[in-house]
């Protein structure tokens, strides 16, 4: 294997947690990788003896260094487009959950090809604004075969595919609800689990009741998955608590929470997972995240990008609107959408530049990572490293 020095990076963020810095920064850093792994990062007046003998250099001239973004929220399967939509809630009009139908719609008509070709250019998007680990749900076409084929669509780009069959009850079976939900727990997750990792459900008023969302996560639980839940988006609700009472890895959204509910994501192991890009096109209000930092809870930030409530692919976005509208610091904000969105995926080899640690970096042409939400849609990411390659 080949091994790579950066040097001269001007600010390194490592989240190798340091005694009041939990984003374990350096200045005047620099990252030594060995194939698709980091060996060693920290100062360039600690440099080990071996970086001597480096197959390549990569001096970044005073740039900053982040770990690469987990983005582990996101809908990338789909076919058509929902523009109408957003220029109406721009107008006035309240989002629901029911403009899930017509992607269903769209996306059953699609063809592999011009699923898989669009999911390509997502991908390229991903990469290209620094997000180098990535989750992917079906739950646009609620049919059996149509979700193993979202499924078996978006394995093709990542290993983190979430099943997401209870993500609306689809139009013919709107007067028989519970013959879905028995379709969802048995025959659907029996074809569709070999090719995910996650189950997930939409908790949710204009979707799943609790009593619903539970048998979908217990019968995705037995089946080997684990738990994801999309919660509290729309008003108060018993998504949290029933994710939490799961053990999930995460509950998405968490815009309408009450002190049981934070106080419960505390005490756990469950991420809070917050998505602003959907309060940024809903108009809704934004979630308190300096409430749940204050009180102790893991949060995650993550893009949700999806054809309806949150189109866009951006995590420097999603940072500056965390930074911005939620009460977080830059150094927080960008520790959740990286380490936070890794917890959020229960993954320990990504989120953080520690020794062993996937050689996932984002190379800012910036000097400090603040310049995310400094310099709002400006297009700083200079390079990305993923797995010791340059992607974009």
């Amino acid at each position: 294997m080949s091994t790579l020095l950066i040097t001269s990076i001007g600010e390194l963020t490592t989240n190798v947690a340091s005694p009041g810095d939990p984003c374990g920064t350096f200045a005047d850093a620099a990252v030594l990788i060995d194939g698709d792994r980091v060996v060693w990062a920290g100062p360039s007046t600690q440099l080990p003896s071996r970086a001597a003998d480096a197959d390549e250099v990569l001096d970044l001239d005073g740039r900053a260094v982040v770990p690469g973004f987990v983005d582990s929220h996101t809908h990338l399967v789909f076919g058509g487009d929902r523009a109408d939509e957003f220029e109406a809630r721009m107008a006035g009009r309240r989002y629901e959950a029911g403009g899930i139908r017509r992607t269903v719609a769209a996306t059953r008509a699609a063809t592999d090809e011009e699923l898989r070709r669009r999911l390509a250019g997502f991908v390229a998007e991903l990469h290209a604004q620094g997000t180098t680990t990535f989750e992917v749900k079906t739950g646009y076409d609620l049919t059996v075969e149509g979700e193993v084929r979202l499924a078996r669509l978006a394995a093709e780009v990542t290993d983190e595919v979430t099943f997401l069959g209870a993500h609306v009850v689809p139009a013919e079976y709107a007067d028989d609800r519970d013959a879905y939900v028995d379709l969802v727990c048995g025959t659907m997750l029996d074809a569709v689990r070999r090719h995910a990792r996650w189950i997930d459900v939409f908790c949710e008023r204009g979707a799943f009741t609790p009593a619903e969302a539970e048998r979908v996560l217990r019968a995705g639980a037995a089946a080997g998955l684990g738990i994801r839940v999309h919660g509290n988006q729309l008003g108060p609700g018993e998504g949290v608590a029933l994710a939490v009472a799961q053990g999930a890895a995460s509950v998405d959204h968490c815009t309408h929470l009450s002190d049981d509910d934070v106080r419960a994501l505390a005490a756990s192991q469950t991420v809070a997972t917050l998505l602003p890009g959907v309060e940024f096109s809903t108009k809704q209000p934004y979630p308190d995240a300096r409430r749940l930092l204050d009180a102790g809870v893991t949060v995650a930030l993550a893009s949700d990008c999806n054809p309806g409530t949150s189109f866009t692919s951006s995590m420097p976005l999603v940072i500056a609107l965390a930074v911005r509208e939620m009460g977080m610091t830059p150094a927080e904000a960008v520790w959740a959408a990286t380490a936070g969105g890794a917890r959020a995926l229960r993954r320990d080899d990504v989120g953080h530049l520690g020794t062993g640690a996937r050689a996932d970096l984002v190379v800012l042409d910036a000097p400090t990572r603040v310049h995310l939400a400094y310099r709002p849609g400006v297009p700083i990411v200079e390079r990305v490293i993923r797995g010791g390659v340059i992607v974009g």
